[in-house]
């Protein structure tokens, strides 16, 4: 049994990264959050109070993202082989529930203001989501190189863009109103942002849970990854193949690989530059089996206890 290890610390940088970017958007987000709240109030716009709750739910957002990103580097320990890198996935999770629930709220809040809409300030609606849509674009515009390398990032970078959009349709609606005098207008906008935000809720919602249940990342072609662990040379059969990721971008791999004719150290490398070159997977674990051992998916058998059955030989990179 050999083992091979390698490690990449470019991980700590691009995390370094996050944290400086997501401290700069919380402080933006968090002195426009106070302004329109007090806004909201005063000028009586649901619109613009629901552009204030999802602005809460951004803050909330990236304040946790930040939290997730200095636990998430806490070192591993006996009880916890993998670290604390998953956190990330939990603080996805949570603003995705925060999300859903904001928009739930909204939505009944707006039901219940059709048939008595009130007196809305359309000019200070208007002003004040105008500085509320400058300050979206900014945090926007900082974090959007790192919502591709963090689903945690993501699920902060969505929360600013979909407030954005929010603040986009409170512009429109308090100048409908200015012009028109059509109260109602106010609260269709708010039921609009409300049904732009569910969907992409549901995404976030839909990609955090399939890493905690341990699935099979979406950008992984498990169909194709299989054809391609058979077509290495000497490779008769696999077994025990598993795909999952801890995190967003740390996704792991494990199988066993029946080739009684192949040169282990070989094999080892062509699969290694297979999976990582062609699929993105640096966390590997194979095993090289000898002999049939057990019967398992592709008809051979195997002994799980034969120690002179197979070789393994793993790959980390961090």
């Amino acid at each position: 049994m050999s083992e091979h290890h390698g490690h990449d610390h470019s991980h700590a940088v691009v995390t370094e990264g996050n944290a400086k970017k997501l401290t700069f958007a919380l402080a933006l987000t968090c002195i426009f959050l106070i302004i329109e709240v007090i806004a909201g109030f005063i000028t009586q716009s649901l619109a613009l109070l629901s552009d204030a709750a999802h602005m809460f739910t951004d803050a909330a957002a990236l304040a946790i993202a930040l939290v997730a990103i200095k636990i998430g580097k806490m070192p591993a320990d006996d009880k916890r082989t993998f670290g604390y890198q998953r956190f990330e996935i939990l603080a996805a999770l949570f603003n995705a529930s925060m999300l859903f629930i904001v928009a739930m709220y909204i939505l009944f809040e707006a039901y219940q203001r059709f048939s008595h809409p009130p007196e809305i300030q359309s000019m200070g609606m208007l002003i004040v989501a105008v500085i509320g849509l400058i300050i979206n674009l900014i945090s926007m515009q900082i974090l959007f190189s790192s919502s591709t390398e963090s689903l945690n990032v993501k699920g902060a970078y969505l929360e600013v863009l979909s407030d954005a959009v929010g603040s986009i349709g409170v512009i429109i609606g308090a100048a409908i109103i200015y012009f028109t005098g059509w109260m109602w207008v106010d609260t269709l906008i708010a039921v609009l942002i409300g049904f732009w935000v569910l969907p992409r809720t549901w995404i976030l919602l839909k990609q955090s849970i399939n890493i905690l249940l341990e699935g099979v990342p979406e950008e992984i072609d498990i169909e194709q990854l299989r054809n391609d662990l058979l077509g290495l040379q000497d490779v008769e059969s696999i077994h025990q193949l598993k795909v999952w990721a801890i995190t967003s971008k740390n996704i792991h791999l494990t199988v066993h690989l029946y080739a009684p004719q192949a040169d282990h150290n070989l094999l080892y490398q062509q699969a290694l530059e297979m999976l990582s070159h062609q699929h993105g997977i640096r966390e590997i674990t194979l095993q090289i089996e000898d002999y049939e051992c057990g019967v398992h998916s592709s008809g051979h058998r195997h002994d799980d206890h034969d120690p002179h059955s197979h070789h393994q030989q793993d790959s980390h990179q961090h």
